[in-house]
C-alpha cells in the first residue's frame, strides 16, 4: 500500500512539473510602435516581441488581452489579466495601485505635435490621452487639457481643429509626423517624463513580478533589449 501512495504521489509531481504556468499579458493593442493589432488581427510590435521573449526567459506561457486604456489599471487588479505592458510610465502615482517591473525602456521624451510650428502650447487646447503622463503634465501647465480615450483620437483632434496641439511619447508621434506629408511638425521642447516603460502588476503577485524582472535583466546584461528598442523605436530612442 506504502508504495503504491508513492507512486501515485511521484506521478502527480511528475505530471504537475510539465505544467507550465499560463500568464495573461494585457496590452491596448492601440498604440504603435508599442502595441497595435496587425492585418491578422493579432497584437504586434515592439511589446509583443518582447513579452514573448520575456515569457520564454521566464519558462511562462502568455496569453495576450487587449484592453481599453482607461481601464487597464482595474482590470489587472480585478484579475481579468495577471500582467500590464502596455506603453505604461512608471510614476509614483501608479504605484499606489500596482507594483512594477524595472523599466525595459529608459524615460523617452513627450513631445507636441501641431499643424504649425507657432501653435501655443502654453495656453491653448492641448489634446492627450486619458491617464497618461502627459494629460496629467498638461493639466499643471496654463493650457486647456482635452482628454481622449485613444491616441488617434488626440491625433484626429488636432487634424480637425479641435485641438492646436497634442502632447504624447516622441516615439509615437514620430511616424504621424514622418507620414504627414509635412503637415505636422513637432513644436517647442522635448518634454522627459516618467521613470521609463515597466510592467504593471497586482500587489499580491511578488514572485511573478520577480521572474520577469529576472528575464528583463538578462536581456539587458547580453544587449538583446537594446537591439529590440533600436529596431523598434528607433536608433534615437534612449537605450540602457
Amino acid at each position: 500500500m506504502k508504495k503504491m501512495i508513492l507512486a501515485t504521489a511521484l506521478l502527480a509531481l511528475t505530471a504537475g512539473m510539465g505544467v507550465a504556468q499560463t500568464v495573461r499579458l494585457g496590452t491596448e493593442g492601440a498604440y504603435p510602435p508599442y502595441n497595435f493589432i496587425d492585418d491578422k488581427g493579432q497584437v504586434a510590435g515592439f511589446e509583443r516581441v518582447l513579452g514573448d521573449e520575456l515569457c520564454k526567459r521566464a519558462e511562462l506561457t502568455c496569453e495576450w488581452v487587449t484592453n481599453d486604456w482607461d481601464s487597464i489599471i482595474p482590470n489587472l487588479v480585478s484579475g481579468n489579466y495577471d500582467a500590464i505592458i502596455a506603453g505604461m510610465s512608471i510614476t509614483d502615482e501608479r504605484k499606489q495601485v500596482v507594483d512594477f517591473s524595472e523599466n525595459y525602456t529608459p524615460p523617452s521624451p513627450s513631445a507636441y505635435m501641431a499643424k504649425s510650428a507657432d501653435a501655443d502650447i502654453e495656453h491653448g487646447v492641448i489634446a492627450a490621452q486619458t491617464g497618461t503622463i502627459q494629460a496629467a503634465h498638461i493639466a499643471t501647465t496654463g493650457a486647456t487639457l482635452l482628454e481622449f480615450p485613444s491616441p488617434d483620437e488626440t491625433v484626429a483632434a488636432v487634424e480637425s481643429g479641435e485641438a492646436e496641439a497634442v502632447l504624447a511619447d516622441k516615439d509615437y508621434l514620430i511616424p504621424v509626423v514622418d507620414e504627414s506629408g509635412g503637415a505636422m511638425v513637432f513644436v517647442g521642447e522635448d518634454l522627459p517624463l516618467g521613470g521609463g516603460i515597466g510592467m504593471a502588476f497586482r500587489k499580491s503577485d511578488p514572485e511573478l513580478r520577480g521572474k520577469f524582472d529576472a528575464a528583463i535583466k538578462s536581456m539587458k546584461a547580453d544587449g538583446s533589449l537594446n537591439k529590440l528598442i533600436a529596431e523598434y523605436l528607433g536608433e534615437d530612442s534612449p537605450h540602457f
